[in-house]
């Protein structure tokens, strides 16, 4: 079988609620999703994986216990090292693609 195109326009109408990604695809022990970014989510720290995130559409911030924070628009890419808590939030409405190992820790 042959690869397919991944449509993320279609990705975005399957999202009902902020928060929560959709899976768009896997590569090798990674996994692509994407989600609705509006308002704050939680501190959190990834003790064991990088996370890469890509915005699509819209600005966001991550705010990084120690660090400056990182603000990314439209187009650019941000990467919170594994170890880094941190807690992603966006004033209005931002799509965003984060790559992460599959088995990523949920803490």
């Amino acid at each position: 079988m042959l690869p397919q195109p991944i449509s993320i326009a279609d990705a975005i109408q399957q999202i009902t609620q902020s928060w929560s990604p959709v899976e768009l695809a896997r590569v090798n022990d990674q996994v692509v999703r994407i989600a609705l970014f509006e308002g704050e989510y939680h501190w959190h720290v990834h003790e064991n994986e990088d996370e890469l995130f890509l915005v699509h559409e819209g600005e966001i911030t991550i705010q990084m216990k120690g660090e400056s924070d990182l603000v990314l628009k439209a187009g650019e890419i941000g990467i919170v090292p594994k170890g880094v808590e941190h807690c992603p939030k966006s004033v209005g409405k931002s799509y965003v693609l984060m790559f992460e190992p599959f088995a990523l820790d949920k803490k």
